[in-house]
């Protein structure tokens, strides 16, 4: 296998907190790599509800905090909550000096929308419902004019080399073969996890790849069987499914059945609020739809152009007609424990964004902190970088291989089994005997990552006997206040099969 000796940054994923670390970091240099394209198949692109931050008078970061504190069912950070929440204003002013064109009015002052709990209306749009691709442009335009940010594409991390406990490589996988990157700092931003079920409105890539390679490699991981499942995504046979932003919600759209029974009294509750009760009203043997006829009514289309075009290719006109929506894989809460600089538990590595546990979104993430997170999590994380790498001001990296796309995945009848498995045994609603099926399911496909991280998932939803947030246990409906963080990690060697190694402790992080 080839090897490069680069001693510095190596940045795994081009989203918004891959590629704001990698800015941020300047003038030391990095290499990001990304298994396709540039701006290609991340979820920043697909974001719709814009980015939270207290910007209106009658808002501060402390309401902020209070509001993603509640949300968070008492597993937040509340020292992480209030360092992320405070920077909310500053994240805004740095996006629009990159050069994102956010959402004003005519006085020039932001466009400030509503999401479901939150106190005030602080949700930072950019281009309607398309806010997450207006960041990832800019963020791109910003890391191609920053000459100390190469870019290699078309490459995909297959392994953290580890030595004596730390860090000191990243294996690639590329069309020319295998690759070693030597360096002591490599950065995953790789995404969540909601590819692993049936139902989700991420991008199908999106399977957990980092949280994969940090296991294997050592490091621990927190609360993996906290995922948020998306009460709006639009039930048309798509997959991934199209976002309904619960902007939409925000502006007075409401959820109905097929007879126009309201499915909840209060359409902006929590996501797991909203997303349970859509639940029921499915298995009950109904249907569920988002009613905006009356509210936004004929400004939907103004409004929400990306979820008006998605609706009019399966022939539906929000404005007029009942739009069908069920509850999604969307956001992954938990992640690669890290501290405040983004440094997880195995020296060297680093993550940021949602592949990270922060210690922001707890067991439900507040709407719309995620970019906000991205945004400044990836910012402290380079900036911690940048000191450490000062002695590599200046130095260039080598010029990227020439390489091609990697050859498509076939299809694969493995991972349709995990998906169905883990979609049926840890989704919106779990108790024992389906988590325990679920994970004997899941065993023989453990040498894959996809297989891994479902198993992870499953095993952290079994051991939380309780309800918190967005994990539901039918068989534990009450929360259970002695019951904190489940921390997952390998101990001795990270190739061992995970049914002889995997460890599940309660920590006492708060």
């Amino acid at each position: 296998m080839e090897q490069i000796d680069l001693d510095c940054p190596v940045i795994v994923g081009a989203g918004l907190a891959g590629l704001t670390t990698a800015i941020e970091l300047s003038p030391t240099p990095c290499l990001v790599v990304t298994a396709g394209a540039l701006g290609m198949h991340t979820s920043t692109d697909w974001a719709q509800g814009g980015v939270a931050a207290a910007v209106g008078e009658d808002d501060s970061p402390k309401i902020h905090a209070q509001d993603t504190l509640a949300a968070g069912a008492g597993l937040c950070d509340p020292d992480a909550v209030r360092r992320i929440t405070a920077q909310g204003p500053a994240a805004i002013e740095w996006l629009a000096g990159i050069g994102t064109q956010f959402d004003r009015r005519a006085d020039g002052r932001l466009k400030r929308g509503l999401e479901g709990a939150h106190s005030r209306r602080r949700i930072v749009h950019a281009m309607g419902d398309k806010t997450g691709a207006e960041l990832l442009r800019a963020v791109i335009a910003k890391a191609k004019s920053t000459p100390s940010i190469t870019v290699w594409a078309h490459c995909r991390a297959t392994e953290i080399v580890v030595e004596e406990g730390r860090l000191i490589g990243l294996r690639l996988q590329t069309s020319a073969g295998p690759l070693e990157l030597r360096t002591g700092a490599v950065i995953l931003a790789s995404g969540g996890i909601g590819g692993l079920f049936s139902h989700t409105t991420n991008p199908l890539s999106s399977r957990g790849q980092g949280l994969a390679l940090a296991y294997r490699a050592g490091a621990t991981l927190r609360d993996m069987e906290m995922v948020q499942f998306h009460p709006t995504a639009l039930d048309v046979g798509i997959d991934p499914m199209p976002l309904v932003s619960e902007a939409v919600r925000g502006e007075g759209a409401i959820l109905v059945n097929e007879a126009g029974r309201l499915v909840l009294e209060n359409p902006l509750a929590a996501r797991d609020v909203v997303a349970r009760a859509e639940w029921r009203m499915l298995q009950a043997g109904h249907k569920v739809f988002l009613d905006a006829r009356e509210r936004p009514g004929q400004q939907f289309h103004r409004l929400f152009p990306q979820i008006t075009e998605k609706a009019a290719a399966a022939g539906l006109d929000p404005s007029k007609d009942f739009i069908p929506v069920r509850p999604a894989a969307h956001y992954h809460m938990g992640g690669v424990l890290v501290d405040h600089h983004g440094e997880s538990t195995l020296p060297g590595l680093y993550a940021v964004g949602e592949v990270a546990s922060t210690g922001l979104h707890g067991a439900n993430r507040l709407a719309s902190n995620s970019l906000l997170e991205a945004v400044v999590c990836g910012r402290w994380t380079g900036s911690a970088l940048r000191g450490q790498f000062a002695h590599r001001f200046g130095c260039r990296l080598p010029a990227p291989p020439a390489l091609n796309p990697l050859a498509a995945e076939p299809a694969n009848p493995e991972l349709a089994h995990i998906r169905a498995t883990i979609t049926a045994g840890a989704g919106v609603l779990r108790n024992k005997v389906a988590l325990e099926s679920t994970l004997a399911k899941l065993r023989p496909y453990l040498a894959t990552d996809a297989g891994l991280v479902a198993h992870l998932l499953a095993t952290a939803a079994l051991e939380r006997q309780e309800s918190r947030g967005a994990h539901t246990r039918l068989d534990y409906p009450a929360a259970d206040d002695e019951i904190t963080h489940t921390l997952l990690r390998l101990p001795g060697q990270a190739r061992q099969p995970l049914k002889q190694t995997a460890l599940l402790m309660k920590d006492s992080l708060r």
